[in-house]
Protein backbone atom coordinates (compact mmCIF):
# COMPACT_ATOMS: atom_id res chain seq x y z
CA UNK A 1 0.00 0.00 0.00
CA UNK A 2 1.30 3.56 -0.73
CA UNK A 3 1.52 6.84 0.92
CA UNK A 4 -1.78 8.52 -0.91
CA UNK A 5 -3.74 5.45 0.04
CA UNK A 6 -2.73 5.54 3.47
CA UNK A 7 -3.29 9.44 3.44
CA UNK A 8 -6.65 8.91 2.53
CA UNK A 9 -7.39 5.97 5.06
CA UNK A 10 -6.04 8.17 7.45
CA UNK A 11 -8.04 11.26 6.90
CA UNK A 12 -11.29 9.71 6.11
CA UNK A 13 -10.73 7.38 10.03
CA UNK A 14 -10.25 10.84 11.46
CA UNK A 15 -13.46 12.65 9.81
CA UNK A 16 -15.74 9.72 10.70
CA UNK A 17 -14.30 9.36 14.23
CA UNK A 18 -14.33 13.06 15.36
CA UNK A 19 -18.31 13.49 13.50
CA UNK A 20 -18.98 10.35 16.01
CA UNK A 21 -17.84 12.24 19.09
CA UNK A 22 -18.52 15.52 18.11
CA UNK A 23 -22.14 15.28 16.84
CA UNK A 24 -24.72 15.54 18.80
CA UNK A 25 -27.11 13.30 17.37
CA UNK A 26 -24.26 10.58 17.87
CA UNK A 27 -24.70 7.73 20.01
CA UNK A 28 -20.64 8.24 20.75
CA UNK A 29 -21.22 12.08 21.50
CA UNK A 30 -18.57 13.37 23.63
CA UNK A 31 -18.03 16.91 23.28
CA UNK A 32 -18.66 19.57 20.13
CA UNK A 33 -14.86 20.43 20.09
CA UNK A 34 -14.12 17.02 18.35
CA UNK A 35 -15.46 19.05 15.37
CA UNK A 36 -12.94 21.26 15.66
CA UNK A 37 -10.55 18.19 14.18
CA UNK A 38 -12.80 17.38 11.59
CA UNK A 39 -12.42 21.12 10.14
CA UNK A 40 -8.48 20.42 11.46
CA UNK A 41 -8.36 17.93 9.11
CA UNK A 42 -10.21 19.04 6.25
CA UNK A 43 -8.58 22.19 6.04
CA UNK A 44 -5.78 20.21 5.85
CA UNK A 45 -6.48 18.20 2.43
CA UNK A 46 -7.94 21.07 0.92
CA UNK A 47 -4.43 23.46 1.50
CA UNK A 48 -2.26 19.60 0.62
CA UNK A 49 -4.44 19.71 -3.04
CA UNK A 50 -2.96 23.09 -3.75
CA UNK A 51 0.31 23.35 -2.12
CA UNK A 52 1.40 19.44 -2.43
CA UNK A 53 2.53 19.35 1.04
CA UNK A 54 1.36 16.79 3.33
CA UNK A 55 2.99 16.30 7.15
CA UNK A 56 1.56 12.58 7.24
CA UNK A 57 2.77 12.17 4.32
CA UNK A 58 6.37 13.18 5.71
CA UNK A 59 5.81 11.25 8.30
CA UNK A 60 5.28 7.83 6.24
CA UNK A 61 7.61 8.44 3.99
CA UNK A 62 10.44 8.59 6.65
CA UNK A 63 8.88 4.88 8.10
CA UNK A 64 9.71 3.07 5.00
CA UNK A 65 5.94 3.64 2.65
CA UNK A 66 6.38 4.17 -0.13
CA UNK A 67 5.39 7.12 -2.31
CA UNK A 68 2.52 6.70 -5.41
CA UNK A 69 4.52 6.76 -8.12
CA UNK A 70 7.01 4.11 -6.52
CA UNK A 71 7.33 0.51 -7.64
CA UNK A 72 7.40 -2.09 -4.79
Amino acid sequence: MNSERIIRIMAGSFVLLSLLLGAPASPLYHSSYWLWFTAFVGLNLFQSGFTRFCPAELILWRLGVRKAGDRA
